[in-house]
């Protein structure tokens, strides 16, 4: 009788095959987890500020989504509420040894108490990114020593037509020579960064100000806070952010946390009532420090009245 086809390997096939699945990509699931308290946006953490809530997607997992929610309750026993995708991250050389894709997911909610195995806490965004807070002005790190450093990167470039190029992505994304700051660059100017070797993720000697984190989770963090400061200007997901009840004043320095600017206070309130977002309450708060301040809702139920109809926040001039 035929044995058939002889389907053995040859060591030379076999060793082949061992090496591929040695480098096959690792599929991690990584969370932005974002809070506003005490008018600071608050990013959670895992590993001392260095990593954010993050572990592979098993076959235990019947849907991304689940296993998401799986690790990041494990590693910080915090239940997520609000998600959504932000991005794939599958560049080669930016995450570890072997090839990894990072499927990451946004997330907001009201801060709480996170314990773990990991060591979870609470920390200001602006911890990593140091020169995207321009609620008192342009910070003075820009000036003083990261638009220097840019421009020394730029013009040591010979090709006159890549020194050309660097030197017109420096001033648009950090809004010099008449541009204007654009809040949602978050990501752009941090991939300049590293690619210039100012950060420390970018194996800077010298990096600028702004804590490192492993990985690429700097990198992932950039882009939840850029997807965040678009989305709060064409959807109300700043009021998951917020408690049950809020004054008016509550709401605009979220709102400004998160933008990383001030807004016009009222055209700030001119807006939200216009777009009938809120109620009152009926009860006032005697937290204010002054004369007692009405207390206020998001009205759920407009998001099925009617779409909530997009606009540019009121933000206030810059210095």
């Amino acid at each position: 009788m035929d044995a058939g086809p002889d389907r053995t390997l040859s060591p030379g096939r076999a060793a082949s095959l061992n090496t591929e699945a040695a480098n096959a990509a690792a599929i991690e699931l990584t969370a932005v987890l974002v809070a506003v308290t005490g008018e600071e946006p608050r990013v959670l953490t895992i590993q001392d500020g260095r990593a954010l809530p993050s572990g592979p997607f098993e076959s235990a997992h019947r849907t991304l989504h689940m296993g998401l929610r799986a690790w990041v309750e494990v590693q910080t026993h915090h239940s997520l509420g609000y998600i959504e995708q932000l991005y794939t991250f599958a560049d080669r050389d930016r995450a570890s040894d072997r090839r990894l894709i990072s499927i990451s997911y946004l997330g907001l909610t009201r801060e709480a108490r996170a314990t773990g195995e990991e060591a979870p806490a609470w920390r200001s965004w602006y911890r990593y990114f140091p020169w995207e807070d321009w609620r008192a002005g342009a910070p003075a790190l820009l000036a003083a020593e990261i638009v220097p450093r840019l421009h020394a990167w730029a013009t040591a470039c010979a090709d006159g037509k890549a020194r050309a190029d660097r030197l017109q992505r420096i001033e648009t994304t950090f809004g010099l020579t008449g541009r204007t700051w654009n809040e949602e660059l978050v990501l752009q100017r941090y991939e300049l960064l590293y690619e210039a070797g100012l950060v420390p993720e970018a194996t800077a000697s010298q990096p600028v100000p702004g804590a490192p984190m492993m990985h690429d989770h700097r990198r992932i963090l950039a882009t939840g806070i850029a997807r965040l400061r678009a989305k709060i200007k064409y959807r109300p997901v700043v009021f998951e952010l917020m408690a049950p009840s809020f004054t008016l004043l509550q709401l605009q320095r979220a709102v400004e946390a998160l933008a990383g600017r001030r807004v016009h206070k009222q055209n700030f309130r001119r807006l939200i009532d216009q777009r009938g977002l809120v109620e009152e309450t009926g009860e006032v708060s005697a937290e204010t420090g002054g004369r007692p301040a009405k207390l206020f809702r998001f009205r759920r139920e407009i998001l099925i009245e009617r779409a909530v109809i997009g606009t540019k926040l009121p933000l206030a001039r810059s210095g």
